[in-house]
């Protein structure tokens, strides 16, 4: 494509200048050869392409490296150019060889004043104000007497990330001959003093060579003086071969403890898991064993402990990554420009659609069969369970008729017990209300693990009601007949009762609505905010507000209320029909 590119800007604007618009889009035919012309080169019967600079490129390098940016070059021509360090962009460091001067000698004094030089001293490398001499009382630029020698200016150096850290830059290797001479000094000091020693030795008889046990087996002694020094050598290095570690562990002479990196005794080794010489093959030196050790054993892999380093490349998102990829080359050869890695997202959603797409294609094409030649009524037929009434669903019952083993126990819909019908009753507790109380149906009994009566409960409850209704109606019947005086009071108490209730109900129809008012407005916040609680519970704990879920505030008692009304109760059996 970047040939192409090249090929449309050199003809918009000509032989030698650089076309700025856009190239035109390749035909089928041009993205043919173009395709083929890249698998020649792969297969090194093309030459390969060559930049502006003369260098190859290589053709196995991926288009989202090679394809240049249109900021960088915006014709496109095939060029590496842009992936190479740019010079203007580099740092300029000093050489490894460069150091501080050390030990400069001073140069010859200069015997007249200079020009630009310092007037107080007579020295070039600096000025009169920067001058850190004595001030003369005639400056050296009009006696032109006792010039200062020149300072050296150290150079001003920059290294780079090793340069800076190289213990060695700037060390003189002419000043290890002098550790050397010393060595060497040292050394003939020993000789020296061995050799007088000996002397000594010889001169006052103690070394007697005919009693020595050597001569008497015909031995040879070690005379020579080279021997005798290569012996006591090997003396010295014996004498400090006890503090040398031995290589792969870490000695403490002190306590006496080996500290080595070892695995957890508790950890199986790969190749222990299976002795059979046939199984899965274990590779020494990177610790791999790549198939399922237990895999002519009959287990199960996935109630083993470990099935093998392959193992994890089949589970989790391995298995989309590897289908994404595969229609990311096919996609690819078909002229669509994605890449797993240049452009991920670009080819996820490619592929959600390519997805989306291929399922409509599946339905319409099965849609247009069925059509054409029929047959939907045997697609849409019930399960051979039903239509054979046999299962292979395995339930063993007892002699009782429970359930044993096969059957899953149904969850129950409350934590009690339901229909249980106690003292002959034949309806339940709570199946009869009347006047604020609860009880049975079947008898109009109130009172809870009554025995049941029937139909004579019933006509005996409804008898007692009945009387209960009457006795008021005998008792107006039966009072005593009033005086005059006796009514005027009742009549003036009426009226002060009647006064007290009109203005105590006029302020409290007055605080009614107002709290009326406010239990709605509260209402209305608790919705509110259980929406927005709501909403901020399905956001990511990451993404959600500081204190969003946090209130100092005290509530109210109509906010209390409101949340009492709002409030869910799991417990209750009926809350599953509360949002209905």
């Amino acid at each position: 494509m970047a040939a192409g590119a090249a090929s449309g800007g050199a003809a918009a604007g000509g032989p030698g200048e650089v076309g700025l618009e856009e190239p035109k889009k390749m035909t089928r035919e041009d993205w043919r050869k173009k395709k083929e012309l890249e698998e020649q080169r792969k297969l090194g019967n093309a030459p390969a392409e060559v930049d502006e600079e003369g260098k190859d490129i290589n053709p196995h390098i991926p288009q989202y490296i090679s394809s240049v940016p249109w900021y960088i070059d915006p014709s496109k021509r095939p060029t590496l150019k842009h992936q190479r360090p740019q010079p203007e962009k580099q740092k300029q460091y000093s050489s490894s060889g460069d150091w501080y001067k050390r030990g400069v000698q001073e140069h010859a004094v200069a015997t007249r004043y200079r020009k630009g030089a310092c007037e107080n001293c007579g020295a070039l490398t600096h000025k009169k104000k920067d001058c850190m001499e004595r001030p003369r009382k005639v400056g050296a630029k009009y006696t032109g007497m006792n010039i200062a020698p020149d300072e050296h200016v150290q150079p001003e150096l920059m290294f780079d990330y090793d340069g800076k850290r190289d213990r060695w830059n700037g060390y003189n290797p002419e000043e290890h001959m002098k550790i050397v001479e010393e060595y060497a000094k040292v050394d003939l000091a020993k000789r020296t003093l061995k050799a007088q020693k000996l002397q000594e030795e010889l001169a006052s008889g103690k070394l007697e060579q005919v009693n020595s046990p050597r001569h008497q087996w015909g031995e040879e002694e070690p005379n020579s003086q080279t021997e005798r020094d290569r012996n006591s050598e090997d003396e010295d290095e014996d004498k400090y071969a006890d503090d040398i570690d031995m290589p792969g562990q870490n000695f403490d002479s002190k306590r006496r403890i080996t500290v080595r990196n070892l695995r957890i005794r508790e950890d199986i080794a790969k190749y222990l898991r299976n002795l059979d010489p046939n199984s899965a093959y274990y590779d020494p030196k990177t610790r791999a064993m790549r198939e399922n050790p237990y895999a002519n054993t009959g287990k199960n892999p996935d109630e083993v402990g470990y099935a093998g380093d392959n193992f994890v490349r089949y589970t989790g998102d391995t298995i989309s990554m590897a289908q994404t990829q595969l229609f990311a080359w096919e996609a690819y050869d078909k002229g669509s420009e994605v890449h797993l890695q240049a452009d991920p997202t670009k080819l996820e959603l490619l592929y959600k659609s390519f997805k989306v797409k291929k399922e409509d294609f599946k339905a319409q094409q099965k849609e247009s069969i069925l059509e054409k030649y029929g047959g939907q009524e045997h697609l849409d037929t019930p399960p051979a369970e039903l239509l054979l009434a046999q299962t292979e669903d395995y339930v063993e019952y007892s002699r009782h008729g429970t359930v044993i083993k096969g059957q899953e126990k149904a969850i129950a819909c409350s934590k009690y017990e339901e229909d249980v019908k106690i003292n002959n009753h034949t309806c339940i507790w709570g199946s009869y209300w009347k006047d604020g109380k609860w009880g049975y149906k079947c008898c109009h009994s109130f009172v809870k693990y009554s025995y049941c009566t029937g139909e004579a409960g019933k006509e005996i409850a409804n008898t007692e009601a009945s009387l209960l209704e009457e006795q008021p109606r005998e008792e107006e019947h039966v009072t005593k007949p009033k005086t005059l005086m006796e009514i005027h009071q009742e009549k003036q108490k009426e009226k002060k009762k009647k006064k007290h209730k009109k203005s105590s109900n006029s302020d409290s129809e007055g605080e009614e609505k107002k709290k009326q008012e406010k239990l709605k407005k509260a209402l209305n916040a608790e919705e509110a905010r259980l929406l927005q609680v709501k909403e901020i519970m399905q956001l990511d704990e990451r993404k959600r507000p500081y204190n969003s879920v946090y209130e100092t505030r005290e509530p109210t008692e109509e906010e209390m209320e409101a949340y009492r009304m709002k409030r869910q109760r799991p417990d209750d059996p009926m809350a599953s029909f509360l949002g209905q």
